[in-house]
């Protein structure tokens, strides 16, 4: 992802939020945390630049430093659907009181929600009262599956 582009993210997805006139905003979004070794590859967090230019435009409180990636995983991408949750287990650490909270955690891309659930987990243990997944896009989950065939001879 081109950083130019985040601009671009943050105002198309304002506008689908606005079109479903939500009769709650959450407290404060969470970019999804990269590990600060993928960071330093990266150079970015897509989640966190996107973020920058969405909560400013909707006046709510972006929290980058909350939570972090304690643990270094494969890339999601690269394993197989059913691992995925197992490979992200025990990967976030977040020190910040969220009682009675509504938090909206911020991806740029969702594939099975194994990451976002993990997180969301240890939301949910400092207090999070809701919990809303806000994702820039969704791979359509028969990208995702392993299908087997068969053919005839």
């Amino acid at each position: 992802m081109q950083l130019a582009i985040a601009p671009v993210l943050a105002q198309l997805f304002i506008d689908k939020l606005n079109s479903l006139e939500l009769s709650e905003f959450p407290d404060l979004v969470i970019p999804m945390p990269l590990h600060p070794k993928r960071l330093q590859e990266r150079g970015f967090n897509q989640a966190l630049e996107i973020g920058h230019h969405l909560t400013r435009q909707l006046n709510i409180v972006l929290s980058s430093n909350s939570c972090r990636r304690i643990k270094n995983t494969p890339p999601q991408t690269d394993l197989p659907w059913k691992m995925r949750e197992k490979n992200i287990q025990k990967a976030f650490s977040c020190n910040i009181d969220l009682s009675e909270k509504h938090v909206a955690v911020l991806d740029d891309v969702m594939t099975t929600g194994a990451t976002l659930n993990e997180l969301a987990k240890q939301l949910r243990k400092q207090g999070a009262k809701k919990i809303t997944n806000w994702v820039i896009a969704r791979v359509q989950s028969d990208k995702f599956q392993t299908q087997s065939t068969t053919s005839e001879i």
